[in-house]
């Protein structure tokens, strides 16, 4: 139940929408039963009187009392689900922005043991359960104890025994119904949240991959399991809806029960010199009317173990620290000169480090590759410079300033990244391309988009072209090279560079590689590549293996010096 006290504690920003929705709750409720009790007590006297009191008996004010409970119940009932509902909804945009602003900062590093399917259902449909938290337990037990109390005070004034008989077993009930089926119902609870993010996994993979599932003939496979994970689903809403069967059975059951009991009580009990048999209807219909305010109550805890268990599901997100943290105020921007001294990184969960000890100084404007085979930790020294994780031993500068002093704003300003994977947004052409600058005007982005050989892209619907989820239509060479226009638009002083001519074709590759170095001119570059084409036109080319630097210098040097860069270049040459 603590995890649930950051969640109430949002909540109080909206205190004076939720009190105001219990407030009109309440209304509702003591409508519901005046209603429901006058009229009793109305048609009952109005038969006792008979033809007798067409004179003596005043008719026109309990039908107007009829009346008058009649449109407030109407008129609360609306009210209520206005304003309980529009509460609801600006707590769960609260709660959202909130869940995405603590995911944010943990970005890759506490992210990376979480799929990107689970992710999204944990911030989406985890964080709609929440709203049970308000609507479902709070306003119903708050609205249920005042109802009670209140007509426990009514009644009092006919006969008090009666009245705290009443509310002494509508308390009770207010206290061991919601214990019970929550107790029954926390199991269930926690297993429909876990099988209904395991379901929304499932079939996001086989969404994704119906491509390759179909070609290996492995999607029968992949749909029984999604089967099974279905009717494991299903199976547990069967149960949650036996539960709420069984509470709706036990409240009609004590209901009946009590109101029997009433009547008993008071036809034995209750003389008037008046009307004793309508005073009678009056408490008996007050009985029946009263049990409504508990008619959700003991399905409310059934669903607290969905909450309680949904919260645990954020918590284990937002819970964690961040692997990277920026101050608020940071260095002023400079020179984009880098020296990392002994840099050494391990990524969580692994034995072994990726980067070992590397030291290397880069001059500002200087242009240099970083060559080596696959997985010798180049793309992560990239990430290091971009602070994705921060190194375990070590330093890194850039411009003189440890590379922690500077603001998040300020270091994505020195730098641009065309990383490995580039992600196409869904979204059209120009939104892609205003990522990296919002202000660019279309004749600027045609302009790039030419530069990089897409200009074909501008045919047809121009920029306004909607690319997709993934950007589907386009090729793999097409998605790098939007990447590379991206860098071409953000206009910063160090250049990060991962494989940026993968999946290009030699005289593209050519092209690419010209336009970057006239690009950079005066920049600082740094290029992650395992291709050797055009590393003689850079400063300095640096090798690494088994995440360590072991030569570098510029091409015909390295050549001549018959070391690994020299291999690489014999055998790949």
């Amino acid at each position: 139940m603590r995890l649930l006290l950051p969640y109430l504690a949002l909540y109080r920003r909206h205190s004076g929408r939720m009190l105001l929705g219990i407030l009109l709750a309440i209304i509702t409720l003591l409508a519901s039963i005046g209603l429901l009790a006058l009229s009793g007590w109305f048609l009952a006297a109005s038969a006792v009187a008979g033809f007798a009191g067409l004179y003596s008996f005043n008719y026109m004010l309990p039908a107007a009392g009829v009346r008058g409970a009649a449109i407030f119940r109407t008129a609360g009932r609306y009210a209520e689900r206005l304003v309980s509902h529009d509460a609801t909804f600006r707590v769960l945009s609260h709660l959202r922005v909130d869940t995405f602003a603590r995911i944010m900062p943990l970005s890759p590093g506490g992210l990376a043991r979480f799929r990107q399917a689970d992710l999204l259902n944990r911030l989406v449909a985890d964080v709609d359960t929440l709203d049970h938290l308000y609507l479902r337990v709070i306003s119903p037990l708050v609205s249920a104890l005042v109802v009670i109390l209140v007509v426990a005070a009514g009644l009092s004034w006919l006969d008090v025994t009666l009245a705290l008989l009443l509310s002494g077993i509508m308390l009770a009930l207010l206290l061991l119904l919601p214990l019970i089926f929550y107790r029954a119902g926390k199991p269930v609870g926690r297993a429909l949240t876990t099988l209904r993010g395991e379901y929304r996994i499932q079939l996001t993979a086989w969404l994704h991959g119906q491509a390759e599932l179909v070609v290996y003939g492995a999607g029968s496979r992949f749909r029984q399991a999604l089967e099974s994970t279905e009717q494991q689903w299903q199976h547990q809403q069967q149960r949650q809806a036996t539960l709420g069967g069984l509470a709706q059975a036990i409240m009609i059951a004590a209901t009946g029960l009590t109101a029997t009991l009433m009547f008993w009580l008071a036809a034995g009990g209750l003389t008037t010199a008046d009307a004793p048999g309508a005073l009678i209807a009056l408490i008996v219909f007050t009985t029946l009317a009263a049990f409504e305010a508990l008619g959700p109550v003991a399905g409310a805890f059934q669903h607290l173990g969905q909450v309680i268990a949904s919260a645990e599901r954020l918590q284990a997100i937002t819970g964690q620290l961040p692997a990277v943290s920026f101050p608020a105020q940071g260095a002023a921007a400079v020179s984009p000169s880098l020296m990392l001294d002994n840099v050494s990184f391990t990524y969580p969960g692994q034995p072994f480090p990726v980067v070992k000890g590397v030291t290397l100084q880069v001059a500002a404007g200087e242009h240099i590759a970083l060559l080596g085979r696959t997985g010798c930790g180049k793309s992560t020294l990239l990430q290091l410079l971009t602070r994705a994780w921060d190194g375990q031993t070590g330093s890194i500068q850039l411009g003189g300033h440890p590379i922690a002093d500077y603001d998040e704003a300020t270091l994505r300003r020195s730098m641009t990244l065309v990383p490995q994977q580039v992600h196409v947004f869904n979204t059209t052409l120009r939104d892609n391309l205003r990522l990296a600058a919002p202000e660019a005007s279309d004749a600027r982005l045609g302009e790039v988009l030419q530069h990089v050989g897409l200009g074909a892209l501008l045919e047809n619907s121009g920029l306004n072209s909607w690319l997709g989820e993934g950007g589907r239509p386009l090729s793999g060479g097409e998605q790098r090279r939007i990447g590379i226009a991206r860098a071409l638009l953000h206009d910063a002083p160090l250049v990060l560079l991962d494989e940026p001519t993968e999946g290009l074709d030699a005289e593209t590759e050519q092209q690419i590689l010209t336009l970057l170095r006239e690009h950079c001119r005066g920049k600082t570059l740094i290029m992650v590549t395992h291709r050797l084409h055009g590393l003689h036109h850079l400063d300095r080319i640096c090798v690494m293996d088994d995440g360590k630097l072991v030569e570098q210098g510029p091409h015909h040097a390295l050549l001549a010096a018959g070391g690994r860069y020299a291999q690489f270049h014999a055998r790949l040459a």
